[in-house]
């Protein structure tokens, strides 16, 4: 067995035992998923990498495990096990990096899944590949590399700004774009070879965490089944909803200061409180 083998059967036996006990045991995942007060307030730093060899169930468990099997070869004999297994991590941390950004202000907000990794792995190979074929389960046909790359994007950015769904698609972006740079880095040369298909997928994807960054109020759309069952939405509606959604922040934030005290809050949520007490008559 290759040093590349040897690596992702332990990655998967870890997954396997590390999910487990947080199947059989509420505690211990609730100390180890990503969540965002825990890690900005309390600085457990830790959870954003034990948040990926956690998972809410056997099926997620197993699809994303297959999911690491399917592309660990292309990227290991390309670039041996050591460099795989940078190229797994670094997505797994830029995963829960994005995800830390687009939800600072959510401080209740938690994840879990090896997903940010494995979308590193995929992208890493991508980007080395291009015109490798990507194949569904059970379809009987496969679509380019640089295809599927670039669909994956612009899905994961709809996926994030529409919110219609609890997929965790700022950790697939982020840890797919760290995890194709991060091969990059250690190849320089693929970039020359295939400049095109890279730029085509890193150019929406830093876009939009730049706009993120800049401009976080454009983040949010309508979402797809709300405008569906809701033609008649109109401004004085949206304005009542957001001034609902913001009472509810407030709500929770006062419920949470109940519960575990001032030193709980995050910083947006103490400027949030800050804010609302100046609206006060």
């Amino acid at each position: 067995m290759t040093d590349t083998g040897i690596i992702v059967l332990l990655l998967i036996l870890l997954n396997i035992l590390f999910s487990y006990k947080g199947f059989t045991n509420r505690t211990f995942f609730d100390s180890y998923q990503f969540e965002i007060d825990p890690i900005l307030v309390r600085k457990d730093y830790k959870r954003l990498v034990t948040s990926g060899f956690l998972h809410v169930s056997w099926l997620h468990l197993i699809f994303n495990m297959i999911s690491l099997y399917a592309f660990c070869g292309l990227i290991g004999d390309h670039l041996g096990g050591l460099r795989f297994l940078i190229i797994y991590f670094s997505g797994l941390i830029g995963g829960g990096l994005l995800s830390l950004l687009i939800h600072r202000h959510h401080g209740d907000y938690s994840a879990v899944g090896a997903s940010g990794a494995i979308c590193g792995i995929i992208f890493a190979a991508i980007a080395l590949f291009p015109g490798i074929g990507i194949g569904f389960f059970g379809l009987p046909f496969t679509i380019p590399g640089w295809l599927y790359g670039i669909l994956y994007v612009l899905f994961s950015i709809y996926g994030i700004r529409s919110g219609k769904n609890n997929i965790g698609h700022d950790a697939h972006l982020g840890g797919g774009v760290v995890g194709m740079l991060t091969a990059l880095v250690m190849k320089p040369d693929a970039f020359v070879h295939n400049y095109f298909t890279i730029l085509l997928i890193a150019i929406p994807s830093i876009a939009f965490i730049w706009m993120m960054i800049r401009r976080p109020d454009l983040l949010v759309v309508d979402n797809f089944w709300f405008k569906t069952h809701h033609k008649n939405y109109s401004m004085d509606d949206r304005y009542n909803a957001e001034k609902n959604n913001a009472q509810r922040d407030i709500d929770r934030i006062l419920d949470k200061i109940h519960k575990r005290g001032m030193s709980s809050l995050s910083r947006a949520e103490l400027e949030k409180l800050k804010e609302h007490s100046k609206n006060i008559p």
